[in-house]
């Protein structure tokens, strides 16, 4: 009897123990940018898995992803900080616990071959993605040129669609990204006319999750987090073979997606701790207002310094 009871005190503190150490199951919605690539490396190599995080991908357009978190389908996001902004005025809190990369050349504005410089975009016919970093991006250097979104006609389209539709002979320019952006690259019939690297620290990818579920679960956000690195340290030590997992991810061979990802710079820790704690204050204030006056936010969110934090990247 006493072994009977033995036994049954043993199996249930293994039960226990196997319950206490099942994986916590996050879903995780996101595009194909270039930069947001280690993350699909990271659950390709298992790295997520060995920090105790069951993560599912699930690829959506900018403008749903802060509907997919409202509704709990999805608990992390990522995208530029000037979506995150909006998310936040549309009633979504956010709380971006990592700098993912900045666009070092990835966005990029392709024109016809008479178009010459930003000046000569007015009248034009942009196809641009409404609500996300490429509208923004936009708004930035119209403003820059003492232009707004008034004097240009824009179509809103998806990263991919408005460099297919661009190819195809059907606007005049258009707002896109790596990899899509590559195939305009080869268009005898455009031009890149700007890119983020004349732009530099504007275009910025981040990680976020809720606030309350940052106060409820630290020790995964600070697991997600560190994946990330594991993630880039991985790409420093193999990177053919890291470019070969992340470009499958886009329908890309290794070489190829060196070539896209030659157009962007991932943040590793050190780059996070200095951009969160002394880039982002005075940027994330700019952003807001360049949006505001766009007519792309409702509101300007009243304490910006909620909507990120350093402590796990320290």
């Amino acid at each position: 009897m006493r072994l009977g009871i033995a036994a049954a005190i043993a199996f249930a503190l293994t039960a226990t123990s196997a319950t206490a150490a099942e994986p916590v199951k996050l879903r995780l919605a996101m595009s194909g940018w270039t930069g947001f690539a280690p993350i699909t490396l990271a659950k390709q190599l298992g790295f997520f898995e060995k920090h105790g995080i069951d993560l599912d991908i699930v690829k959506m357009p900018t403008s749903n992803r802060h509907q997919a978190m409202a509704s709990g389908d999805v608990q992390v996001i990522t995208t530029t900080v000037d979506t995150h902004l909006l998310y936040a005025s549309s009633g979504v809190p956010v709380v971006q616990v990592l700098a993912l990369d900045t666009s070092s050349g990835g966005d990029g504005i392709a024109a016809r071959k008479d178009i010459a410089d930003i000046e000569a975009l007015k009248g034009k016919s942009i196809a641009v993605q409404f609500g996300g970093d490429s509208q923004f991006w936009l708004a930035y250097l119209l403003k820059q040129h003492g232009m707004s979104f008034k004097d240009v006609s824009l179509t809103d389209l998806q990263p991919p669609d408005a460099a297919a539709a661009f190819i195809a002979g059907q606007f005049d320019v258009a707002v896109t990204y790596e990899p899509y952006l590559s195939n305009i690259r080869k268009d005898p019939n455009g031009k890149i006319l700007v890119t983020s690297a004349d732009t530099p620290g504007v275009i910025i990818d981040t990680l976020a999750f809720q606030p309350d579920y940052v106060a409820a679960h630290p020790d995964v956000v600070k697991a997600v987090v560190d994946s990330w690195f594991e993630a880039l340290d991985y790409i420093k030590a193999n990177p053919a073979e890291a470019n070969k997992i992340m470009g499958a991810d886009v329908d890309q061979t290794a070489e190829q997606f060196a070539d896209s990802a030659q157009y962007v710079t991932w943040y590793d820790r050190a780059a996070n701790k200095a951009y969160l704690t002394g880039t982002m204050p005075s940027f994330i204030n700019q952003a807001a207002d360049i949006m505001l006056e766009a007519g792309l936010l409702r509101r300007k969110p009243e304490d910006l310094t909620a909507l990120y934090t350093a402590k796990f990247v320290e």
